[in-house]
């Protein structure tokens, strides 16, 4: 079920997204963040994930300024729209996504631990002028 304050846009996407929350390790929720960039914005979109990995360090009780971005460039597991944010110190997770463009328009699925203030990262979320669908894992 989406979290209170958010209603599913695309119901594929949430349920495939609801899947890889599925316990494992470590419990996760996540955010289906819906933007209007094209294809040809991948520069702008990429701010934007930047933007809300910023969000979900800082409500999971990182300074983005210690985090960066590992894109996988050198790792055959990764796909080329698929990002992990990472501690500087110890290489900690903090966040995951993977970019899509669906529809014409890019959405980036992100998730986190369920740890981090989920609310309060969707709200930020919104701040930035996104429309986002909230996931909660189990």
């Amino acid at each position: 079920m989406a979290d209170s304050n958010s209603k599913v846009l695309d119901e594929d996407l949430y349920q495939r997204t609801k899947a890889l929350l599925e316990p494992g390790e470590i419990e996760l929720n996540g955010a289906i963040v819906h933007t209007d960039y094209d294809g040809q914005e991948d520069v702008q979109m990429m701010q934007a994930t930047i933007d809300v990995g910023d969000i979900i360090a800082e409500h999971a009780g990182h300074d983005p300024k210690d985090c960066y971005v590992y894109s996988g460039n050198d790792d055959t597991d990764f796909s080329s729209n698929q990002h992990q944010g990472l501690t500087l110190e110890d290489e900690e997770f903090v966040w995951e996504c993977q970019q899509l463009l669906r529809e014409g328009s890019f959405d980036i699925v992100i998730y986190y631990e369920a740890s981090a203030d989920h609310e309060a990262i969707l709200e930020d979320i919104r701040e930035l002028g996104f429309d986002v669908t909230g996931v909660e894992g189990e």
